[in-house]
C-alpha cells in the first residue's frame, strides 16, 4: 500500500473508531462499571472479532476481484454509496447515552472478552461496512495477505487505542457525551459522507 493511500486509510480508521458504535459504547459502559484495566478484556475481544471480520471481507472480496477487475470499480461505487448512506444515518442518530444497562455481576475477564468479540462479530453493520470500506484501498496487483496485515493492524491498533481512551475517561466524559453527543455524531457522519463521495473517484 502506498503511503498516501495508507494515510487516507489511517484517517478513515480514526473516523470509524471515533464514531458511535456497539464496541465503543460497550467499552464506555464497561469502563464505568469495571474500570479501564478490566475493560482491556472487552477491547481485546472486540479487536479479535474485527480481525476475523476484516479477514472474511478482504479474502472474499479479493477472490471476487481476481475473477474480474471490473468488480473492483463496481464495489468502489456501491461501497461509496453505502458510506454516504451510513454517514447520513450517523448524522441523524440520537446522542450517545451513557446509561449503563449491563449486569454489574459480569466481571470475569473471559466474559468481558466474549462480550467484546461478539459485539464486533455479530453486528451485521460491521460486515457491511468493511465490505464497502476495504475495496476503496485494495490493490489487486499486490499481495492480498500483505495488504490484510497492514489494514488489519492499522484498524485494530486505532480501534484499541480509541476504546481504551474511552474506557479510561468514561467517568470524566460522561456528562460531556450527553451534552455534545449530537454534534459528535454529525462530525463523524460528515466524515463518512466525505469519504464515501471522494474515494470512488480515485483512479
Amino acid at each position: 500500500m502506498q503511503l498516501d493511500m495508507w494515510l487516507i486509510y489511517f484517517v478513515s480508521c480514526v473516523g470509524l473508531s471515533l464514531s458511535p458504535g456497539p464496541n465503543g459504547l460497550l467499552a464506555l459502559t464497561h469502563g464505568v462499571l469495571h474500570g479501564s484495566r478490566k475493560t482491556l478484556f472487552t477491547i481485546s475481544g472486540g479487536a479479535i472479532g474485527f480481525v476475523i471480520v476484516i479477514a472474511l471481507c478482504m479474502f472474499g472480496i479479493g477472490a471476487l476481484i481476481k475473477s474480474s477487475v471490473i468488480w473492483l470499480s463496481v464495489l468502489k461505487w456501491v461501497g461509496g454509496a453505502y458510506l454516504v448512506w451510513l454517514g447520513i444515518q450517523v448524522w441523524r442518530s440520537p446522542p450517545i447515552s451513557t446509561t449503563a444497562d449491563a449486569d454489574e455481576s459480569v466481571s470475569s475477564g473471559w466474559l468481558l472478552f466474549r462480550q467484546g468479540a461478539l459485539a464486533s462479530i455479530t453486528n451485521p453493520k460491521v460486515l457491511l461496512f468493511f465490505s464497502a470500506f476495504l475495496p476503496q484501498f485494495l490493490d489487486p496487483q499486490n499481495s492480498l495477505v500483505h495488504q490484510f496485515v497492514i489494514m488489519a493492524a492499522t484498524f485494530v491498533m486505532t480501534e484499541f487505542l480509541a476504546e481504551f481512551i474511552l474506557a479510561s475517561a468514561a467517568s470524566r466524559i460522561r456528562h460531556w457525551l450527553e451534552r455534545a453527543g449530537r454534534g459528535f455524531n454529525r462530525v463523524c457522519g460528515g466524515l463518512f459522507m466525505a469519504i464515501g463521495a471522494a474515494l470512488p473517484l480515485r483512479a
